[in-house]
């Protein structure tokens, strides 16, 4: 059997209510080891407190660097579709279009919510929208909504909108030891955590969901799912999706869903 990629695997379910303080029943990380099924991580010590996404970027931001390589998989959208790009006329650039949107959308400072940013009361989200129609080929092939598709029911705008500002404090981070994927390279350096966006209906469907809610039992199948796919040696696969030239060339700025392809 082939040696593992990596030594812990995080699923994440992400929430974009409330403010970044905001302790949220529907943000929830589950966290599994080798051989082990995925156990519920709490902030701190209180096993009853719900993670704010200002904690949760606190954990992951030490979560990254220590402890071995660990798989990051994120429930909401890195990126936005090339329509958007090309409506603000935008470098093709990943790291320059998270700037972008921060300088717009300031859904990570304190109080701010992405209704908020929407409505045009803080900062300047106006200027940069998008079309619900617009989807990427990753959620056009795994039939997911569009990262503009806001107030219906499995939306990811919201999320998308709110955890984005905390992807680019993350890249902040002098010398930040995470790959992210695939805008950092198809193939993540060995002995590099990563962070990857993910989809749980990709997998929540294989696992019975028990006592668990669904915003639980969505991170918990992502974990437990990149656990067994590395134990059995075939995690490295979902790196490398069955793309045409056209979709892999989009996808250097507009980011893929692990596993889809």
């Amino acid at each position: 059997m082939s040696a593992r990629l990596f030594r812990r695997y995080a699923g994440i379910d992400y929430s974009g209510a409330g403010t970044p303080e905001t302790g949220l029943t529907g943000l929830r990380v589950y966290l599994a080891e080798p051989g082990n099924e995925p156990v519920e991580i709490r902030p701190e010590t209180d096993s009853t407190r719900h993670w704010s996404r200002r904690s949760l970027f606190n954990w992951l931001r030490l979560a990254l660097g220590t402890d071995g390589p660990v798989l990051v998989g994120l429930d909401h959208g890195l990126s936005f579709p090339e329509e958007y790009f090309e409506r603000h006329q935008l470098k093709r650039d990943w790291r320059s279009f998270v700037g972008d949107f921060m300088a717009h959308w300031p859904t990570s400072l304190p109080g701010v919510t992405v209704r908020q940013a929407r409505e045009g009361s803080v900062g300047t989200g106006s200027r940069r929208t998008g079309d619900a129609r617009w989807r990427r080929p990753c959620e056009k092939r795994a039939r997911a909504k569009s990262v503009f598709h806001f107030d219906v029911p499995g939306s990811v705008a919201g999320s998308t909108h709110a955890g984005l500002g905390w992807i680019g404090k993350l890249l902040e981070q002098r010398g930040h030891p995470a790959h992210f994927w695939p805008f950092d390279g198809w193939n993540p350096p060995g002995g590099r955590s990563v962070v990857a966006e993910a989809y749980p209906s990709l997998c929540s469907g294989l696992y019975h969901r028990g006592d668990r809610t669904p915003d639980q039992h969505d991170a918990y199948s992502l974990a437990r799912w990149f656990e067994e796919m590395d134990g059995r040696g075939k995690l490295g696969a979902l790196f490398q999706p069955d793309l045409d030239p056209e979709e892999r060339r989009r996808a250097s700025w507009e980011g893929w869903i692990l596993g889809v392809g």
